[in-house]
């Protein structure tokens, strides 16, 4: 009795269940078409192509140019009435600096990748990407190269995975703006067709990637330059290139050494030492013998970008986050550098997200980003005093001497009188076109 009663529906069950089934795989296939069919995204994206030239044009065209607007400012280089201002991959501005209240742009060298800049007497060296130049600037308004070393600087690169032509240099990028239609399981921010690139970014991506009578000019902290003696000095990721300047128009290439770090950042020269950031540390190394470098002590700190500058006392460190180095740390590191093998922090200050800093004296001044440019009394290291602000621009690097600062911002090349500390005021401004 029981087996027949439940017998009927289990056998009519069974029957809906592969109706059911039956109707869900047809399903899923019409489904599955009309997903492959219409699931279809678009983005719009912003398209570079490399424009080339052969390296002999480019080299033939390292030379004194009309003057161009500055708009992608850099690294920075003050030699006699002159300023050298980096313009990032494009070539280095020439700034007639004989009055600092108005400043003449009076030319521009081509010189496609260039980054770093450093001058001695009057040979100008520049790295062409991944090579090394000397100008002679005698006449700023006729310059010509003296040498190339070739292959010198490896790891430049542009970002994005692009696979450049390696028998070409790339001078310039055309951009356009296109939409391209993916299937919904791409997600990719990037997209390859042959050497061209698409980013969703608005900008190019590269690699990585600123008046005294002394023979030898003043850079910038952000600077990778550095000059000392008759060697020229430059760092990158994790090399120190040691070169020869005896005769300064005809530099020798000498060695290549190991810094004890990776992502080296900058490097700034005192008396016999080199001063060295680095994204973990701050790396001193002794250049007693020229060209043999010696490590003699380090620091080390949290991931962040960390230009430095010393004197015969303390090493002033600033530490930023918010860029390729990584890390949240924003703040002024004193360092106690009497015993140079064992640098000591004094104390850590506070600070929105510095850059570049400089020193005249006990005036000590930070380019705080867009917290303006910052003037501090340094009398003390372990209580160094705020004295003014500069604020309404957004700062990268400074160079303070003779009572003239000068400050690359993100609008501007400004320069300002401190002679009166209580009247800090605005010189001149040349600005940037974006």
């Amino acid at each position: 009795m029981f087996t027949n009663i439940h017998t009927k529906p289990f056998a009519m069950q069974k029957a809906n269940f592969l109706i059911t089934f039956l109707i869900l795989f047809i399903c899923s296939f019409i489904m599955q078409g009309c997903i492959k069919d219409t699931c279809e995204t678009s983005h719009t994206y912003t398209y570079y192509t490399p424009v080339y030239k052969t390296k002999a044009a480019v080299k033939e065209n390292i030379k004194s140019n009309l003057p161009t607007q500055i708009s992608m400012p850099g690294k920075i280089f003050i030699s006699g009435n002159y300023i050298f201002l980096n313009e990032v991959d494009k070539g280095i501005h020439i700034i007639d600096n004989t009055d600092p209240s108005s400043p003449k742009n009076i030319a521009f060298i081509d010189i496609p990748g260039n980054m770093d800049l450093a001058v001695k007497g009057n040979i100008l060296y520049a790295d062409v990407y991944t090579d090394l130049v000397a100008l002679d600037i005698s006449n700023p308004l006729n310059i010509t190269a003296t040498k190339f070393i070739e292959g010198v600087f490896p790891y430049r690169y542009w970002g994005g995975g692009l696979a450049a032509d390696t028998n070409m240099v790339i001078v310039d990028w055309l951009k356009r703006d296109t939409t391209v239609y993916q299937n919904c399981s791409n997600n990719s921010n990037v997209v390859y067709l042959g050497r061209d690139v698409f980013f969703l970014s608005a900008s190019a991506q590269n690699s990585s990637t600123k008046a005294t009578s002394s023979p030898v000019g003043t850079g910038g902290s952000m600077s990778r330059f550095a000059l000392i003696n008759n060697m020229l000095y430059t760092v990158s990721y994790q090399d120190l290139n040691i070169f020869n300047i005896s005769l300064p128009q005809n530099p020798a290439f000498v060695k290549n050494v190991t810094v004890s770090s990776w992502n080296v950042e900058t490097l700034f020269p005192f008396k016999n030492k080199l001063f060295i950031g680095s994204s973990n540390g701050m790396f001193i190394y002794s250049v007693s013998e020229a060209d043999n470098p010696q490590l003699e002590g380090q620091f080390a700190h949290v991931r962040t970008c960390d230009p430095v500058i010393a004197d015969d006392q303390f090493a002033y460190v600033t530490l930023s986050s918010g860029s390729t180095c990584g890390g949240f740390t924003n703040q002024l590191d004193v360092l106690d550098i009497k015993n140079i093998n064992t640098p000591v922090l004094v104390k850590s200050y506070p600070l929105t997200n510095p850059h570049g800093l400089s020193k005249d004296k006990n005036l000590l001044f930070i380019c705080d980003g867009a917290d303006g440019l910052k003037v501090f009394d340094a009398t003390h290291a372990d209580k160094i005093l705020p004295l003014q602000q500069i604020t309404g621009l957004e700062t990268y690097d400074v160079i303070a001497s003779n009572n003239v600062a000068l400050v690359v911002a993100k609008d501007g090349l400004y320069q300002y009188d401190y002679s009166n500390i209580n009247n800090i005021h605005l010189l001149s401004k040349i600005s940037i076109i974006k």
